[in-house]
């Protein structure tokens, strides 16, 4: 018997039943009074008044009144730029020991994001409460001996001037529990590889070196990681490389996508985990196996807000417009698309990070991911949401037989008239126009805007199919491979140009 994970498995059992949680509502509103408190002295809470707001009847109103919305750009250019040139207690006491770089999923640059110890401190405490969730899940005591492959960006963060920078994988690397170390593989002189192919190939050839349990990563980027490994050992499946594996922790991207495709990998089915850890945060966790959903975590630094995914509240590049109503944790509804809104520890105020969630259960606070605001597809009244666009697709798998992990479209405008123009990544040969005209039924039964839309001013759908591994290399060629690298959903007109002239200069998949 595995006497060491036992133990272990003992102790978060018992920690979980001593440990007893306030109500979501109730955590939230001590939340933000905490933040509010904590902050009410820095540039920005003396600017928005925050004693003010404190003295408040209702917090939660007062503060929704008096704070406007902020995008990155915003939150940027007005505050954290000071912050960025040494300044302190601009938007959170102090100064932050890190900036999380993140291109996202849209914009030209990559952004820099504020880490402080507080958010260090509450991604940690956020992560041994996922730890401890794993004894909701059915899963032996002799996991808890194995190791984990974390496989994220590069943890040999870059000095900028009084800041050390990375991707918030890499920061979180960086700063595990020491306590944890002897379990984290890929090891701290492998996980510090800039070169991401490099790190991979070395993953590889060491892979029979590590008793691995579990996995926690993209999905795109750990598929690829996992066929290499694979491939190296001249193995049918995973299983014959690390016969422990038993769970895979997806962080930050919807796992259904990768599904299908992901399975082929394992000889057995192993438990998947979401969890939702953005370079702002880590801000949700699947608590139960009942469920997909995540579970918001409503008591460790981070506020949130909800607002009504309605096309009159979205400004064409994304943005909110400024009177969008915000609803708190009490006033939401189930099923219904909301754009997230978050107040953390980092000293982001009101801030649009960008993702749309619907809630599955309220009492609960668990949600799944629906999409991003800037992938929300309305030219001429389509309004279709990433979430739509996912079950569609999900519904081509199972007509077809095929496994499409990755796709991108646009609104183009032929002989001046509008397409839906889709690239499938999938590695079956298909009839283009066969799947082109099943989807576009799909979407037209899921989506009555849509209807009207393809009824009215759409003209019609578009569908090429290209080898998943394009989108892999777009990633690279645009921004760099593995870390928090996402594939952009929905292009812009002109971006779509670039992206077809490049997937067209791509060899053919043999």
């Amino acid at each position: 018997m595995a006497i060491l994970g036992s133990i272990i498995k003992t102790a978060i059992d018992l920690r979980g039943a001593i440990v007893s949680e306030k109500s979501p509502v109730e955590s939230q509103r001590e939340v933000l009074r905490n933040l509010l408190e904590k902050a009410r002295n820095t540039a920005f809470g003396k600017y928005y008044g925050f004693s003010k707001i404190l003295e408040a009847d209702d917090i939660q109103k007062s503060f929704s009144e008096n704070i406007p919305y902020f995008d990155y750009h915003e939150m940027e250019t007005e505050w954290w730029s000071k912050t960025q040139e040494g300044l302190e207690d601009i938007s959170w006491p102090g100064k932050p020991s890190y900036f999380a770089r993140s291109s996202g999923t849209t914009g030209k640059s990559s952004k820099r994001i504020p880490v402080t110890d507080d958010m260090i401190e509450a991604i940690r405490t956020t992560g041994i409460k996922q730890v401890g969730a794993l004894t909701n899940f059915d899963i032996p005591s002799d996991f808890y001996e194995k190791e984990i492959m974390m496989l994220g960006s590069s943890t040999n963060l870059e000095k900028q001037d009084q800041f050390l920078e990375g991707e918030i994988s890499g920061i979180s690397a960086s700063n595990i529990p020491f306590w944890f170390r002897g379990f984290y593989k890929p090891g701290e002189k492998i996980a510090q590889m800039e070169d991401w192919d490099k790190k991979v190939e070395t993953i590889a050839k060491r892979a029979l070196e590590w008793d691995i349990g579990a996995l926690s990563g993209i999905p795109s980027w750990m598929e690829l990681m996992l066929k290499k490994v694979i491939e190296h050992h001249d193995a049918k499946t995973i299983h014959d490389v690390w016969p422990n594996l038993k769970v895979y922790t997806s962080g930050g991207v919807a796992f259904q996508p990768y599904e299908k495709s992901f399975n082929q990998l394992l000889s057995h089915p192993i438990t998947i985990i979401d969890t939702y850890l953005a370079s702002e945060g880590f801000l949700a966790f699947q608590n139960r196996p009942e469920t997909t959903s995540m579970k918001l975590v409503t008591d460790n630094g981070i506020y949130f807000e909800f607002v009504p995914f309605k096309p009159e509240y979205i400004n064409e590049d994304g943005s909110l417009s400024k009177d969008a109503p915000a609803l708190t944790l009490a006033e939401v509804e189930p099923n219904v698309d909301y754009v997230l809104i978050i107040t953390t520890v980092s000293g982001a105020w009101r801030y649009l990070i960008g993702d749309t969630i619907a809630f599955t259960d309220v009492e609960r606070a668990e949600i799944k991911i629906t999409g991003r605001t800037k992938f929300f597809l309305n030219v001429v009244g389509s309004q279709l949401s990433v979430n739509k666009m996912e079950v569609a697709l999900r519904e081509m798998e199972e007509k077809f037989d095929i496994k499409i992990p990755e796709f991108t479209l646009a609104a183009v405008k032929i002989d001046g008239e509008f397409y839906h123009h889709w690239y499938l990544g999938t590695e079956t040969e298909i009839n283009s126009e066969e799947i082109a005209s099943a989807l576009d039924e799909a979407l037209k039964e899921a989506n009555k805007n849509y209807a009207v839309a393809r009824s009215k001013a759409l003209k019609g759908v578009i569908v090429n199919t290209i080898n998943p591994e394009v989108f892999h290399e777009w990633n690279a060629k645009n921004k760099k491979k593995g870390g928090q690298v996402k594939m952009e959903k929905v292009m812009a007109e002109e971006k779509f140009k670039a992206w077809e002239k490049f997937a067209k200069s791509q060899k053919p998949s043999e």
